[in-house]
């Protein structure tokens, strides 16, 4: 696992006290983010000085030579200081930026001992399998190698396969004395498509579930985790497809309301984008009972048995693939507005709702139709 494997490199070093004076986060997955976040604090801030010792900054609102200028000043208050510095992107836009990266290079050779500088570049998405990296992706994460990486530490936060993941739980179970079974953590990575911060969600509540029984089943996956996350999904999905506008509002105030409310957004938007993906198979592969479908989805991107005959009908409701590859743009579009901090994650989602409930506009001229699944 290549993410896990950069992460735990990191917490090492962390741990030993054996880091370089500034690194770069670069990966949108929130897991491996928090992880790491968590270890510094632990490790090199004590718990009565974290107001004095951890600053956080954005790029977008502070200035890099005041940040650079409070890392090189030491604390009467604190012995060591941690910096997270988000909004890396400004470093790349427009306009010439020679300066600011020289400058970060200009402390890095000659930093202040007690200080560390995390620049955190979340606007970068790295699939499991990197050689599907979007080219745009791409091309900031070999800018900030060949300009950033050259005196920062690179720690990548992948995403992880979901044979990954599942092997992930086992081993994270069997440290808290826990068993859990097979395919019951097949299951709730499939459920969860992949995403490693709800699944570790997930698995702390099925811990407390199952208390001193020691041992995750499938049944208690299906009753913790499906059963309230997945079936409201797909009630969402079934008011969309109708076009039931209100009822498609109502029903995600009630998912926001519960749980994690707008902080899981990113992992609702995850899972519709999935729903949309296999009602796209479906179509083109023209889908009419559950015995075809479990042959056009393959494993790691089935629907759980009670949302079989939902999302084929969900699916006919659609009257083309164009309908179909239309919504997942829309959802994309949707996923870009929530990873740049809105103030109103909730606004954004209820927006994609009202596009996705509404009729399509005819288009005229050649129009690309296809989209990857």
């Amino acid at each position: 696992m290549r993410a896990l494997a950069q992460t735990n490199r990191f917490l090492a070093d962390v741990e030993s006290r054996k880091l370089r004076p500034a690194y770069v986060f670069v990966g949108d997955e929130t897991f491996f983010r928090k992880r790491c976040r968590e270890a510094i604090i632990q490790h090199l801030i004590p718990e009565e000085l974290r107001d004095f010792s951890l600053f956080e900054f954005d790029l977008g609102e502070t200035d890099l030579a005041e940040i650079l200028d409070r890392a090189r000043t030491p604390s009467l208050m604190a012995p060591f200081q941690v910096f997270f510095v988000k909004g890396v992107k400004t470093l790349f836009g427009r306009g010439s930026n020679e300066e600011k990266l020289a400058a970060i290079e200009t402390y890095c050779k000659d930093p202040n001992p007690d200080a560390l500088l995390i620049f955190v570049a979340d606007h970068i998405s790295i699939p499991a399998d990197a050689r599907r990296m979007e080219m745009t992706d791409k091309d900031r994460y070999e800018r900030i190698r060949e300009t950033l990486g050259q005196y920062c530490g690179i720690v990548e936060l992948a995403r992880v396969e979901e044979g990954e993941a599942v092997r992930w739980l086992a081993e994270f179970c069997a440290t808290r004395d826990v068993k859990i079974e097979p395919d019951a953590a097949r299951e709730l990575v499939d459920a969860l498509g992949g995403d490693m911060m709800m699944i570790s969600n997930e698995l702390e509540k099925l811990m407390l579930y199952v208390n001193e029984k020691k041992k995750i089943t499938l049944g208690d996956v299906e009753t913790m985790v499906l059963a309230a996350k997945q079936r409201s999904l797909y009630e969402l999905t079934d008011a969309i497809s109708a076009k039931d506008r209100i009822r498609a509002l109502e029903i995600l105030d009630a998912i926001l309301s519960t749980g994690e409310g707008e902080e899981a957004a990113i992992g609702h938007l995850y899972m519709l984008a999935k729903t949309f993906r296999q009602m796209l198979v479906i179509t083109e592969r023209n889908v009419r009972d559950t015995r075809m479908l479990w042959a056009a989805l393959w494993q790691g991107f089935r629907v759980p048995p009670f949302a079989a005959e939902d999302i084929i009908k969900q699916a006919r409701r659609y009257k083309s693939k164009r309908d179909l590859t239309r919504a997942i743009r829309l959802i994309a579009k949707t996923d870009l507005a929530l990873r740049s901090n809105p103030p109103s994650k909730r606004m954004v989602l209820e927006k994609l709702v009202l596009d996705l409930t509404a009729e399509p506009k005819v288009e005229t001229g050649w129009q690309q139709e296809e989209l990857p699944v």
